[in-house]
């Protein structure tokens, strides 16, 4: 794709769309054109020309998977005791994301390692334990783990703030409107990981359940094994997001959307059960990364996003209690193992 053209092409529904003249500056209205299109359309845009080294992304990768090839009881050290879904270990059986939705299904088959506020944190200071300026919880192996994903970590935020500019563009608010309400707030970075899957699920149980993301943005680094990422269209079809080389699928939250009078699409997505005769390994790993606005912000819509035929559909809600919410009700009682 020419980066003086960024009409956005489609991978099976999901429009995809380079960066470069945004980042370069040849076509930035253009990109946010299109941005703001496939966030109306679908609420998923597929993005390349990024400009974070592939390097990088791998380095990181490979040191989550890393962790997840230890035994379970040196993975529960990393475990915080009263299980917070944004930090630590988190085992399979304990998140059915589904609920958030009002379904009654069996807990998800996954686990991941959570990790909020890395800007916050000391690279120099060594792995292991607990973090006193993030509180997140590191694991001792495997080595270089913090190191990847402080430098991961980092790259993201930069591309958050791009994607907030690209924004402010696409809804016709100054380039640095949301910059204020970003300030100081790190995301949550999400490693998760798809096991094998040797018994087969309980009925109505996926990898990960129908939900719709909390907050901002989520920005997903996938893998193309088998069982994954499908998106729910406006056509009521479950349509496979498809893994692009050197790209990552970012979707609107629910916060967001709000914030847009539902003018950009918060849309249900799953991570369904690889097929029973799968040829080859079904093992997945996803990087997820979730941005918001700061805890204290006030979210409500924006002047852009209503006039006289299109009222605020929704009261003001305080960013950081509107997504701790949800979360509460992802987290179930019983492990399930």
């Amino acid at each position: 794709m020419s980066s003086l053209h960024p009409v956005h092409s489609q991978q099976q529904g999901i429009p995809c769309l380079d960066l470069t003249p945004f980042r370069e500056g040849t076509d930035p209205l253009g990109v946010a054109k299109a941005f703001g299109a496939a966030l109306e359309q679908v609420g998923f845009v597929i993005v390349t020309g990024h400009g974070i080294p592939e390097a990088l992304i791998q380095t990181a990768y490979e040191s989550v998977l890393a962790f997840y090839d230890l035994p379970l009881e040196q993975k529960m050290q990393a475990a915080i005791p009263d299980r917070v879904k944004n930090r630590g270990y988190l085992p399979i059986g304990i998140e059915s994301v589904a609920a958030t939705r009002g379904a009654e299904v069996p807990y998800d088959l996954c686990e991941a390692l959570v990790f909020n506020d890395l800007f916050r944190e000391d690279p120099q200071r060594p792995q292991a334990g607990l973090d006193p300026d993030s509180g997140n919880l590191w694991p001792t192996h495997p080595a270089g783990l913090r190191a990847a994903l402080l430098a991961y970590d980092a790259a993201l935020l930069r591309l958050t703030e791009t994607l907030m500019r690209i924004s402010a563009l696409a809804l016709d608010l100054p380039e640095t409107y949301f910059l204020p309400f970003m300030e100081g707030k790190g995301g949550v970075l999400r490693a998760v990981h798809y096991p094998e899957q040797e018994v087969e699920p309980l009925p109505g149980q996926l990898r990960y359940g129908a939900h719709s993301d909390y907050g901002g943005f989520t920005l997903l680094r996938q893998d193309g094994a088998p069982g994954g990422l499908q998106v729910y269209s406006k056509s009521e079809e479950w349509i496979d997001v498809q893994a692009v080389p050197n790209s990552f699928v970012i979707n609107v939250g629910d916060l967001l959307a709000r914030w847009t009078n539902d003018r950009w699409r918060s849309t249900l997505h799953r991570v369904v059960n690889p097929p029973r005769e799968a040829f080859g390994s079904s093992r997945r790993l996803s990087l997820v990364y979730f941005t918001a606005p700061r805890d204290d912000a006030w979210i409500e819509c924006l002047p852009t996003c209503q006039d006289e035929n299109h009222p605020p559909r929704y009261a003001p809600v305080q960013a950081g209690e509107y997504i701790r919410s949800k979360l509460d009700v992802s987290m179930i009682g019983e492990t399930g193992q």
